[in-house]
């Protein structure tokens, strides 16, 4: 048996197999790459064999509104910019966490944003008490407050969430399934959703009892 020395003296890349790889563009093209001898690798384009592209691009709106309370909406970005929907809702406060997103409707809405990165390490609990002074207002001036982000999934969920034990002394798991009851795609990131876990709201920052509609 040849020594592992002689078999790398003997070893040319002629010897190697020829490889191909199939490639979907995104457009729906089907190429195949084969490496040929030397350093070329020849492209050429294949015929499908059936119907598709290589993904699926979503083009629909998520225009689903959450009804945490009769005044606490969840949503996302796509729910804040459509006019109807938010006329829909009596929307008359809306409260941005999400970063970069516009807020349109400034002379129709009452906005506060609070940008907040939808990372693991980011400290949620930080923003829990600016977020909650907003979202008492609209409630003590008798609107309805609709709170986004991006996708209406993480960062606004968790901002919910903090809200109602916060506020309304919910522990954790209930505030979840109320948040989660009202939007099914509420999904905090797991750094949020361990700090929610861990969250003991001081007494004193309890939202006082307001009759609700």
């Amino acid at each position: 048996m040849d020594s592992l020395a002689q078999q790398i003296q003997g070893f040319h890349k002629n010897r190697l197999r020829k490889q191909c790889t199939r490639v979907t563009t995104i457009t729906g093209k089907r190429l195949l790459e084969r490496r040929c001898d030397g350093e070329e690798t020849e492209v050429r384009e294949v015929e499908a064999e059936g119907p598709g592209f290589g993904f699926v691009e979503d083009r629909s709106l998520d225009l689903q509104v959450g009804v945490v309370k009769s005044f606490l909406l969840l949503a996302s970005q796509d729910a804040a910019h459509d006019m109807d929907t938010l006329q829909r809702y009596k929307v008359s406060h809306v409260l941005n966490v999400a970063y970069g997103v516009e807020n349109v409707f400034p002379e129709q809405f009452a906005y506060r944003t609070v940008n907040i990165l939808d990372l693991p390490e980011t400290d949620i609990t930080s923003y829990l008490e600016e977020c909650s002074a907003f979202i008492d207002q609209a409630r003590e001036q008798g609107g309805v407050v609709l709170v986004h982000c991006n996708a209406g999934v993480s960062r606004s969920s968790s901002v919910v969430i903090g809200y109602l034990m916060l506020r309304e002394a919910l522990p954790f798991d209930e505030a979840y399934g109320q948040a989660k009851r009202a939007r099914p795609s509420v999904a905090p990131n797991v750094g949020f959703y361990r700090q929610l876990q861990n969250y003991k709201p001081e007494p004193r920052n309890l939202h006082p009892s307001i009759e609700e509609s």
